[in-house]
């Protein structure tokens, strides 16, 4: 009778996740890209800082002790290295992306590019550096960068709603699920994605200036497990999720964050539908929305499904400005 009863948990699970946060379309299993950027050996082989064992404070060291000229002739001769080098001085990184995606992204600056698997990219909006408050948003499902318009239109979305004053990162800087499958209900994809956010996070804090205010960091559907596994690594000043399927945490001290954490979720999107369990590694956890997760909740009611937290006029979109402007307490 326990095993019949864990199988129809299971089976539960894996129908109300994988449909729910997949969008009710079929899936395939993805493979996540990790690790270095492409071109590492001849960047290592030029006897220059290893990326995997250098971390995004040295990394701005090492640039910070080059001539101009030293840094260009980098930029110039290894292009896929500089562009996607958490801690390069982010001029250097537009630079080197701008050789490879050639205005392929309209007016958004490219801050990483990467073309392996289905292809990840970081667009930005104003200047991360100079900019008193930086936003970053982190996407769920079906975003790539081939794929990464309703993403791009978030990020200009807030940038619009804060009167341009905060910098907005639209980073689709890892591999998403594609569709229903295993991928939406597991963790894996998400585990790879934390790794390089957190490492995202810490590369804005080393280009920013001493004592600048972390950015504020929005996790979207599948996005907001990313940010509950990466929370505790995360330089963040607020962790904001909306129609999130859980953060595999079971409430806001699992996640191990001193960042003000919020969670929205509108009363039409689909995501309410899915089971907040986890069991055998399927399932994200806990609903944050729900006020024994202990989250600050973000006004939605008239925002209208899955994707619709950032439109105009709504309460939701103007709560976020606030946050990201550190218009909160």
């Amino acid at each position: 009778m326990r095993r019949f009863t864990r199988t129809l948990i299971t089976a539960a699970v894996v129908t109300g996740v994988i449909a729910g946060t997949a969008g009710w379309a079929s899936g395939n299993s993805q493979e996540a890209v990790t690790g270095a950027p492409a071109g590492t050996g001849a960047w290592r082989a030029a006897g220059l800082p290893d990326p995997e064992r250098t971390g995004p404070a040295e990394v701005a060291r090492f640039f910070a002790g080059l001539s101009p000229v030293r840094r260009e002739e980098l930029a110039r001769t290894h292009p896929t290295v500089v562009g996607n080098l958490d801690g390069v001085p982010l001029e250097l990184r537009y630079e080197a992306n701008a050789r490879s995606t050639r205005g392929e992204f309209g007016g958004a600056r490219v801050l990483a590019h990467d073309p392996r698997g289905r292809g990840q990219v970081v667009l930005v909006y104003g200047d991360p550096v100079r900019a008193e408050h930086v936003a970053v948003i982190v996407p769920g499902s079906d975003v790539d960068a081939d794929h990464v318009r309703p993403l791009a239109d978030m990020a200009a979305s807030l940038r619009r709603a804060t009167g341009g004053r905060t910098a907005v990162v639209a980073w689709a800087g890892y591999t998403t699920p594609v569709g229903v499958g295993l991928d939406a209900a597991t963790g894996r994809l998400a585990e790879a994605g934390a790794e390089r956010l957190a490492r995202f996070t810490e590369g804005l804090a080393a280009v920013r200036p001493v004592g600048a205010a972390e950015p504020s960091v929005f996790c979207h559907s599948y996005g907001s497990v990313v940010c509950g596994l990466a929370a505790h690594e995360l330089k963040a000043e607020d962790l904001v999720v909306f129609g999130s399927p859980g953060m595999r945490a079971e409430n806001v001290s699992e996640l191990g964050t001193s960042a003000r954490v919020w969670a929205a979720k509108d009363p039409t999107d689909w995501i309410d539908r899915v089971p907040n369990v986890e069991f055998a590694g399927l399932g994200h956890g806990a609903d944050p929305t729900d006020p024994s997760f202990g989250a600050r909740p973000v006004p939605a009611g008239d925002a209208a499904g899955h994707a619709g937290y950032f439109a105009p006029g709504t309460a939701s979109l103007r709560a976020f400005a606030a946050i990201a402007e550190g218009d909160v307490r």
